[in-house]
This record gives structure tokens, C-alpha cells and sequence, in this order.
């Protein structure tokens, strides 16, 4: 196949959740474009709309399928936007592949059991093309848990992104410990980081909590951190202390929560100057003097800011929580240390391999707290982040004769006993065919179709949040 000289490349993102659909909107973006970018750009080279891109959204339909407020509060624009089932996704790939301008990159921003599922929906769709989209994959943050399954669900695309060199490493080691091919690991960075360098303190000192849907889990250890919350706020009565909340009761994004911090802070009287607060965690963070959360990716995108950035013990440093994955970066701290004054100061050694390019001293540091620098991962570090995922991705459109097939670890001879049931969640059979009575994709649904979709979601909502919680007291009784 020759290499393609058009301006535009056509890129479709195909999320799962509101926090997935930012993460693979904002990588296309970085990952597609040649124009240069800097570290405090957080939309990345070429935004969609603009000259240089052309980006189609897809949401799969599911349980944590974004509602339009989730979507407006992401803040991250497309050309079109549309929700699909997975059989759906994969026959629009189709009838896109036959065309004079098929996509040229598909991102997919999904969990590892929905992405393997597409990928093989995939190879069978494009079986004998003479061309392809480059596919990529990867990882919305931190990954601190069912490292081996997420990548070995995800092998098989032609980029799986590591948000760092850290990550990169891992990845490559479960990979080549399976006998799988590592070559498709891309050390990259989050695309979201950016933004203004802290220049506190804010009048007033602010402190904002980032909430996280399931972590923790339990209503004792979610309703312990409340309270702890509350205290600071009564301790400290000249700052503004703000609840950052990730969803409105009813809604889902990327895990299920359900015990939303609202409905627990309804049960008790908040002091005046702590309040609960929906929105972009980047506007928020403008005016943060002290960013605390339990395991939150918010972290890294505080400390690439330089914000003063605490990952709370108090309930421990365990796998569960994912607070294990922050042990030498300096940001370890108690509740009791916070509110007695205490700052933490990252270890610059640690940020660089997360890939947190952060600039310029800690503001309300100790004075001779070391800074990031070229050489510990700093701005100009974070700019070129993307380069080589962006060279990856030129040289596979450029390749003579056209791409591969799509050749995930994954097959009836490595897993038998497994992935006839991951392909079967999406309608599809272990050949990657729909199977009998998937959705249909020939027809937009009908007014009807749509109201028993909703109802079904909200049932399903419904049920985690209220059902599932009472029944689990009524086992413990």
C-alpha cells in the first residue's frame, strides 16, 4: 500500500465510560497529529474540528455508558458522536473499511474483556483488506490491578500505550513472559496532564478531596474518610474544603459506586466552608492548594502541576486501595498529618518514572526541596512523551503492502476455556461472527427501542446502588 498523503486523518474512538472517551479522544489527538505541542496543552496538537483531524466518537452501550451532563463535564469535543453495540461498532468498521477514506487510526478506550472482543470482531471484519486502520489501546491511569489479564486482553492491537516508563516495563515483561510478541508496547504519557503550574497559596487556602467510585468499597471506610473530611474543615475554618465528586446518583463512570459521598454527607451538617462539588478536575485543580485522595489518577495530574499532593494511609497501603502503587513517591500521608500541617514533597526520581513531567519547585515546600529538571522528567520530557507513538503510527500507515492481520494472544488454541465467554458478553461467536439475535446496526433504533434501553439502564443503576447494598447488609446479618 502506498503512503498516504492526505492532510486530514480520520480517527474513531470507540469508550466505554466518560473517563475512557477522555483518555482516547485527547490520545488520538496526540498520538495522530504531526503539529508540536507543550506541557501545559492538555487538548493536545489538534483538537477535533480543527485542520489535521477528523474525529468520530463511539460509545458502547452499557452499564457506564456516559449521560450528555458526563459528557459536557469531560469537555472533549468530536465531529459526530454516537452510541453502538459492539456488533454495531464492528459492521460500521466494516461498511468504513470498503470506503475511499477509511479511518486511518481507531482507538480503543475500553476495558480489557470489551477490547478483546473488538479486536477479534475486528481481524474477521477486515480479513483479506487490502487495508486497515492502525489500531491502539491502552490504559485511562494507574493500573494497580489484574495487571497479567488487562494486557493479555488487550494484545493483539498494533499500540498498547504505557503512561510510562515504569508501565512500559511491566508491560513488556508479562508479554514476553507468556511468549507473546512486546513490540506493540509504546511508552507514552497521560494525555490529560497539563494545565497552570501551581503558583499558590489561593486566598482562600484551598483543599480538595477526590472522591473515587469504588475505592474504598465499603460504607464504614467511605463513611470514616466523610468524616475525617469534616473534621479538617471544622479544624481549619479559614480554608475552603471541597468533596471533588465524579458522577451524580444515577450515574456510572469507568467503576460502579454505590455509596455516593452525597447521600452520606445528606446524613450529617457540613461546616460552611466545605461543599461538594461536580465538574472538570481540571478547573478545580486552578485553584487547589492541597490535592488528597486514596489512589485517584487526580494525583498524578496534581503533581504534574506541582501541587502539594497527599495519598492517604489511613486505611491502610494495600493492593485493594491502589495506594500500594504511590510507596516511594514521597506523597504518602495520614489524615492526622494533614491536618496537623504537613506537606508532602514528591520524590523526583519517582515522578519521572511515572511520567509525570512536572516543572519548577513545590510551592509551600521546605526551602531546598529539589525541583524537576530536563533530566527528571520535566516539561520538555513531557513534550516529546507522545513522539514515538507518533512515529509508530506514521510508519504503520506508510507500510508497504498494507497492515497485518490483527493477531491478539488470545485464540481458541491459547485459551479455549476463555474467550468463547468474553466474546459472548459482546453477542459475538469465538470466530468473532454476531452471533444469532445480535443487535441490529441496519436501522437506527425506533422510539420504542430507545425508552427500553433507558429503562433497562436506570434498572440496572437502580439496582447496584439500592438492591445490591440492602441485600449484602441482609447476608451479613
Amino acid at each position: 500500500m502506498p503512503a498516504r498523503t492526505k492532510k486530514t486523518r480520520r480517527v474513531a474512538v470507540l469508550a466505554d465510560s466518560d473517563t475512557r472517551w477522555k483518555w482516547g479522544a485527547l490520545t488520538a489527538s496526540r498520538i495522530v497529529s504531526a503539529q508540536p505541542h507543550g506541557p501545559g496543552d492538555t487538548a493536545g496538537p489538534s483538537a477535533p474540528g480543527e485542520p489535521g483531524l477528523r474525529l468520530d466518537g463511539y460509545l458502547l452501550r452499557g452499564r457506564a455508558t456516559p449521560t450528555a451532563r458526563q459528557l459536557t463535564e469531560v469537555g472533549v469535543r468530536a465531529d459526530s458522536l454516537r452510541e453502538v453495540t459492539a456488533v454495531e461498532f464492528l459492521r460500521a468498521m466494516d461498511a468504513d473499511a470498503g470506503g475511499e477514506e477509511p479511518y486511518d487510526v481507531l482507538v480503543l478506550a475500553l476495558v480489557g474483556g470489551g477490547t478483546q472482543a473488538v479486536l477479534h470482531g475486528l481481524k474477521r471484519v477486515w480479513q483479506g483488506r487490502e487495508r486497515r486502520p492502525v489500531v491502539v489501546t491502552g490504559y485511562v491511569g494507574v493500573v494497580y490491578e489484574k495487571l497479567a489479564d488487562g494486557l493479555l486482553l488487550r494484545h493483539g492491537a498494533d499500540l498498547v500505550l504505557a503512561n510510562s516508563r515504569h508501565d512500559a516495563d511491566r508491560f513488556r515483561a508479562v508479554y514476553e513472559g507468556v511468549g507473546a510478541d512486546a513490540s506493540a508496547v509504546t511508552e507514552v504519557a497521560l494525555p490529560f496532564l497539563g494545565g497552570t503550574p501551581y503558583a499558590g497559596p489561593n486566598d482562600p487556602y484551598t483543599v480538595v478531596f477526590a472522591a473515587q467510585p469504588s475505592v474504598p468499597a465499603g460504607r464504614a471506610d467511605r463513611a470514616y474518610l466523610l468524616d475525617r473530611l469534616i473534621r479538617h474543615a471544622r479544624l481549619h475554618p479559614e480554608r475552603e474544603v471541597l468533596l471533588k465528586l465524579r458522577s451524580r446518583p444515577g450515574e456510572h463512570t469507568t467503576h460502579i459506586e454505590e455509596l455516593p459521598y452525597q447521600k452520606l454527607a445528606q446524613k450529617t451538617e457540613l461546616p460552611p466552608n466545605l461543599r461538594l462539588v461536580y465538574g472538570h478536575m481540571g478547573t478545580v485543580l486552578d485553584r487547589a492548594d492541597l490535592l488528597v485522595t486514596v489512589s485517584s489518577t487526580a494525583a498524578l495530574e496534581a503533581l504534574h502541576r506541582r501541587i502539594p499532593t497527599a495519598v492517604l494511609t489511613d486505611l491502610g497501603v494495600r493492593e485493594a486501595l491502589g495506594n500500594h502503587h504511590f510507596t516511594g513517591s514521597g506523597c504518602l500521608a495520614s489524615w492526622e498529618r494533614l491536618d496537623a500541617g504537613h506537606r508532602p514533597v514528591p520524590d523526583e526520581e519517582w515522578l519521572a518514572r511515572q511520567g509525570v513531567a512536572a516543572v519548577g519547585p513545590v510551592r509551600g515546600a521546605p526551602d531546598g526541596a529539589p525541583s524537576a529538571g530536563p533530566a527528571a522528567g520535566g516539561g520538555e520530557a513531557y513534550a516529546t512523551a507522545f513522539d514515538a507513538a507518533r512515529e509508530r503510527v506514521a510508519r504503520l500507515l506508510a507500510a508497504p503492502g498494507g497492515l497485518p492481520p490483527l493477531d491478539p494472544y488470545y485464540t481458541a488454541a491459547t485459551a479455549p476455556g476463555y474467550l468463547p465467554g468474553i466474546l459472548a458478553r459482546h453477542h459475538l461467536g469465538p470466530d468473532g461472527a454476531p452471533l444469532p439475535g445480535a443487535p441490529d446496526a441496519g436501522r437506527e433504533p425506533g422510539p420504542v427501542r430507545q425508552i427500553v434501553r433507558r429503562a433497562a439502564r436506570g434498572a440496572y443503576r437502580h439496582g447496584v446502588q439500592r438492591v445490591a447494598p440492602v441485600i449484602r447488609r441482609m447476608g451479613e446479618l
